[in-house]
């Protein structure tokens, strides 16, 4: 920015933890991020600001893997907590997220983000002072395991030694850099291909967290949209599949057992952990809680039989929904 240049700031809405502008200039745009100490969600929920030095520094490291599928990072503040990044138009850069709830289910983009997520992860096992740069466990402590694990564990106490068990693994298991909010709402499909936003949680931690925590957000669209079962079912196969050809860090079967394992927490802690899903009604997150609920007391390994369950029950809510149209006079 120039001196002479007059800048016109837009504050952005949609995050939680972060405060966003747009800002104009003559015949440019760009995006400044700032970390929140507190995050704007009923529970109180405190994080770290050095999270927006985590996220700069895995924008740089992604830049070198995939430049095309994250934006360019023009400018960083490290005394203020700020970063400048490139402003990408929604006209061009639609979130999956609204195109998900709005019906638009497209199973070629989820492949696109599994296979995005792999190359990331198995770029991340190649390079030591990666571990070192992302040595952030009391970040991810306090953006991931705190929130997801420990809060759902108190309104499920009779989980707690399970939900603590799983928690314990994730915590230590040291493997590739982790995203660590790989959702469809920090997810712009671009022309070309995904762009992944919003890597505050960045960890030298468990790939299977990512894996799983996009694969819960796909699960549950399928409970509000029914109608399009099939295409969510072909989508979580379809990331599951782009992910796994660049397993090579370790047994993929060893991986995907602890994404089997996460799945139902990650479920559950939606509807009762810190940060719950807006979009469920009451009785859609009864639903979400008891099958969540279900499959956490019955620990599979099994990952494709846990998502054809996860898509039975779904499909179980077009039955119901007949059932009471039949019935209204």
């Amino acid at each position: 920015m120039e001196p002479e240049e007059e800048a016109k700031l837009t504050p952005l809405t949609g995050g939680v933890s972060s405060d966003l502008w747009q800002v104009s200039l003559p015949g440019r745009t760009l995006c400044v991020k700032g970390a929140l100490a507190r995050l704007k969600v009923e529970h109180e929920w405190l994080a770290p600001l050095s999270r927006n030095r985590v996220e700069y520094e895995w924008l740089q490291f992604a830049g070198t893997v995939a430049p095309k599928n994250v934006p360019q990072v023009l400018a960083y503040d490290e005394q203020d907590g700020l970063f400048v990044m490139e402003f990408l138009p929604l006209q061009d850069y639609p979130v999956w997220k609204d195109q998900l709830l709005a019906g638009q289910v497209r199973p070629a983009a989820a492949y696109e983000v599994g296979d995005l997520v792999g190359r990331l992860h198995a770029a991340s096992t190649k390079d030591l002072s990666i571990q070192r740069l992302f040595s952030t466990d009391d970040n991810f402590d306090a953006l991931r395991i705190e929130p997801y694990f420990r809060v759902t564990a108190g309104a499920n106490p009779d989980l707690g030694d399970r939900i603590d068990e799983l928690a314990a693994v994730t915590a230590g298991t040291h493997l590739a850099v982790v995203h660590g909010d790989v959702s469809p709402k920090n997810i712009l499909l671009g022309p070309n291909g995904p762009v992944l936003l919003d890597a505050e949680c960045g960890w030298f931690g468990d790939p299977a967290f990512d894996v799983a925590f996009c694969l819960n957000h796909l699960l549950l669209k399928a409970i509000i949209l029914p109608e399009h079962t099939a295409q969510l079912h072909l989508s979580a196969h379809l990331l599951m599949e782009g992910y796994a050809r660049h397993i090579n860090w370790e047994p993929a079967t060893k991986l995907m057992s602890r994404v089997a394992a996460l799945l139902p927490l990650l479920a559950l802690a939606r509807v009762d952990g810190a940060s719950p899903v807006e979009y469920l009604t009451p009785l859609q997150r009864g639903r979400v809680r008891d099958q969540a609920r279900f499959q956490l007391s019955r620990p599979a390994s099994d990952i494709e039989q846990l998502v054809n369950d996860w898509i039975l029950t779904a499909r179980t809510a077009v039955v119901d929904r007949t059932q009471i149209k039949e019935r209204t006079p």
